[in-house]
């Protein structure tokens, strides 16, 4: 597994693998904060069925969550998901209307849902310990927070989560003026991981000792998964996941900025999650030839009744009709209309014949929490990733690994 295998976990989490021993073999249901060993997960994985095994990750880890708001030198936001210390509460959220030209803002006045609530208290304290950092690039027309559901959930299982604006594709400048290209997405990835570490050795900022810069992992959504893929080349990356994504050239839309299959693919762990019906990046088309491709260890699970926008917060607005049903409500039917493209990115699986994202986010939530612990040296091996597992969730779930 190249790096991961020299590496040890600072992640510190709630004994969930031994409640879950308790549901099977009758022990103590008392659950203690306690560091991650080899022998304690071994043991446990032995007589934990499919059923439970597959539900593992899905609840909130141990942590409160806390989130902060940092900057990069060029000046794009980054915003920060980590464990807090104990105590912490509250409730923070964003309105995807803040994050569009002020000319479109006030134009969307329709009385409709355009905003996304999570538990985290702002600005809190880090909870002590040293976490690995998950970087998450953003898809085409996204934002920063677009995937709230999982980046914060993630923080509550002992990791700190650094997600950038991408100028050259971010909601803002779509609908205004792009900043930067492909290549430029890559950077500010980075440059939010030399952020984050540089966070991690200032003694006055509140990640001081805090950041386990030894193990990360990136994570991107749609045009944010091609940004991991090249961002991995980097030996302080350790692993990827795509999700509703594929490999840069392989099964790309039409009007993707490229048609080249990258020369040298990284020789790192991945994972590529897809929805069955996204019509943006099919699964069967772009991330399964993109899984086949990839050097081993990978893992492919393409998720039925999920299409593109399975992935982010986005479906949860307009009463459940995505972004783009929150510009119709507000009567932009005819500007929509001008850019079918924009129109498709925006509600691709948030309509019939998908299935609402409330049904897949479980799935996605211990998947990948399940599959960063591993790569992080939390459990010894994979917990619910396998075949096994496909047919234990509300959505059957097509699995693959080599």
């Amino acid at each position: 597994m190249g790096n991961l295998d020299m590496k040890k976990s600072h992640v510190l989490f709630l004994g969930v693998i031994a409640l879950t021993a308790s549901a099977c073999a009758g022990s103590s249901d008392d659950a203690t904060t306690t560091e991650a060993s080899a022998s304690s997960d071994s043991s446990v994985l032995d007589v934990v069925d499919p059923s439970l095994a597959a539900q593992t990750y899905v609840e909130r880890g141990s942590y409160p969550v806390g989130v902060t708001t940092l900057e990069l030198e060029t000046g794009n936001k980054v915003e920060v998901w980590y464990p807090a210390v104990e105590g912490t509460t509250g409730t923070d959220a964003y309105d995807v209307r803040d994050f569009v030209p002020d000319a479109i803002r006030a134009l969307l006045t329709a009385d409709v849902p355009a905003r996304y609530e999570y538990e985290a208290g702002r600005d809190a304290l880090v909870a002590d310990g040293s976490f690995p950092v998950v970087l998450f690039s953003h898809g085409a027309s996204g934002i920063r927070f677009q995937s709230t559901f999982l980046t914060s959930h993630l923080a509550s299982w002992g990791m700190i989560v650094a997600a950038p604006d991408h100028w050259s594709r971010d909601l803002y400048h779509t609908l205004s003026t792009p900043v930067g290209d492909r290549s430029t997405s890559v950077t500010e990835l980075l440059s939010t991981l030399d952020l984050i570490v540089a966070e991690g050795s200032n003694p006055d900022s509140r990640f001081s000792a805090k950041v386990d810069a030894d193990n990360v992992v990136a994570i991107g959504h749609s045009a944010g998964g091609r940004t991991v893929v090249e961002a991995a080349s980097d030996e302080r990356i350790d692993a990827y996941v795509s999700l509703a994504s594929g490999v840069l050239g392989i099964g790309a839309p039409a009007d993707s900025s490229t048609t080249t299959v990258p020369a040298v693919l990284p020789d790192k762990p991945s994972f590529f999650i897809a929805g069955a019906l996204d019509q943006v990046i099919s699964a069967e088309t772009a991330t399964r030839p993109s899984y086949e491709a990839v050097p081993a260890p990978s893992r492919l699970w393409i998720i039925d009744g999920m299409g593109h926008n399975g992935f982010d917060d986005f479906c949860t607005f307009g009463n459940g009709t995505g972004i783009i049903g929150v510009a119709m409500a507000s009567g932009l039917g005819p500007l929509l209309d001008a850019q079918p493209n924009l129109k498709r990115l925006g509600e691709d699986g948030c309509l019939p014949p998908a299935e609402p994202v409330e049904k897949g986010f479980p799935i996605i939530r211990h998947a990948v929490t399940s599959q960063l612990r591993f790569w992080f040296g939390a459990d010894a091996q994979p917990v619910g990733l396998d075949t096994d597992v496909a047919a234990q969730y509300e959505l059957p779930v097509v699995i693959e690994s080599k």
